[in-house]
């Protein structure tokens, strides 16, 4: 049985703070069962037992139970995570490839249309130094260069521009995701 890896979004930033202790007892309280955490940004790894998109709805409703604030739940299988770093054209080496910290896979609810990236990226062409692409599968790839923290493109507006919700891992955190992931259970 494999395992799938649920990116919540909205944990531990904004003031949403959750031990991920306590993120494991409430998953575990609700029925779930062999469920790990990776690094304390809402990265739970269960197994590949249920329909993702009921998956999804379940998770975000356990987090509004339990801690009281809404969260977006995306599921992806390790396949998913492997094609969002190895298809993510910032991610590599040399001086066209970003840090692995800047560079970042946005995982999508749904696919967006193209010409809504499109029109995103013509217009921050002027505005910053990031780089975008849309990938297939619920992806989008972004290069911060600069870091995220100086970026216009946080990722409400990213959400609104694009009319789907996102939660954004870098490299080096889906590295560590997908090592996980593969370890035997």
């Amino acid at each position: 049985m494999g395992r799938v890896v649920a990116f919540l979004g909205s944990i531990n930033v904004g003031g949403n703070r959750i031990k991920m202790v306590d993120l494991v007892a409430a998953l575990n309280d609700a029925g779930f069962e062999d469920v790990s955490t990776v690094a304390a940004s809402g990265n739970v790894i269960l197994p590949d037992l249920h329909d993702p998109a009921m998956l999804e709805m379940r998770l975000e409703s356990v987090v509004q139970q339990r801690f009281g604030f809404k969260s977006c739940a995306m599921v992806r299988s390790a396949d998913e995570i492997r094609s969002a770093i190895l298809d993510n054209p910032f991610h590599g080496t040399g001086p066209q490839h970003g840090s692995d910290k800047m560079v970042h896979s946005i995982f999508l609810s749904q696919q967006p249309d193209p010409s809504a990236v499109d029109a995103l990226i013509e217009e921050h062409r002027t505005k910053g130094s990031e780089r975008l692409a849309l990938g297939s599968n619920r992806v989008l790839f972004l290069d911060y260069v600069h870091g995220v923290g100086v970026s216009d493109l946080s990722n409400k507006l990213l959400e609104r521009r694009l009319g789907c919700k996102g939660s954004a891992r870098n490299m080096t955190s889906l590295k560590r995701i997908l090592a996980k992931m593969e370890e035997p259970a």
